[in-house]
């Protein structure tokens, strides 16, 4: 997605070879017509796929999701990482290991949200090593509700997190997959043509 490429490129600020930071427009201040731009492309690449809803993870996964489920006319649900008086018992969990936080999070979805009729797209903002993509399919299965796929804002195409996923058979469409972080530089795979 070339209007993405161009943002990571002009505001996104290498930190390792391991690290992008893209603060200033998606995962603490928000671009909200690149984000509804993000939204429209995952409903776009997904429009066949018989979606009833979108899960992601907060916080990150909320703005892009709510786009795509808003194009899509379908609700978003998001898997909480904290606890709350207000979600106890009932719930499918899994639990996520975060690399840039170092910690695992147990994340609970309510099991009034997500069942077996449902079609769910997962989408995420970044893909690294699949930890967060992975805790979300494990609900999924847990709801024994189907996989329509993984949506990725940015995948770091160097870690093994798409693999893995892609190992599993699910479908995974990253908007801009990252091939390299070296000498403070963001280098991007070619596009493949989507299906």
């Amino acid at each position: 997605m070339k209007l993405l490429k161009e943002k990571i490129v002009q505001e996104g600020k290498v930190l390792s070879e391991q690290v992008l930071k893209v603060d200033t427009f998606l995962n603490h201040q928000i671009d909200p017509v690149l984000m509804q731009a993000i939204g429209e492309e995952f409903a776009a690449r997904f429009k066949d796929a018989g979606i009833t809803k979108i899960l992601t993870i907060e916080s990150s996964g909320i703005a892009p999701s709510m786009f795509a489920g808003l194009t899509l006319g379908v609700p978003v649900v998001f898997a909480r990482k904290r606890k709350s008086l207000t979600l106890s018992g009932n719930l499918y969990t899994s639990k996520v290991y975060s690399f840039t936080k170092n910690e695992t999070n147990d994340i609970s979805v309510s099991k009034d949200f997500i069942n077996s009729d449902d079609v769910v797209l997962i989408i995420d903002d970044f893909l690294a090593n699949g930890q967060a993509a992975l805790g979300l399919m494990e609900i999924l299965e847990q709801a024994n509700a189907r996989n329509a796929g993984v949506g990725i804002v940015i995948e770091k195409g160097f870690q093994t997190g798409g693999s893995l996923i892609r190992e599993k058979g699910v479908r995974v469409e990253s908007l801009a997959n990252i091939k390299s972080l070296e000498n403070g530089q963001v280098t991007f795979f070619e596009e493949t043509a989507t299906v």
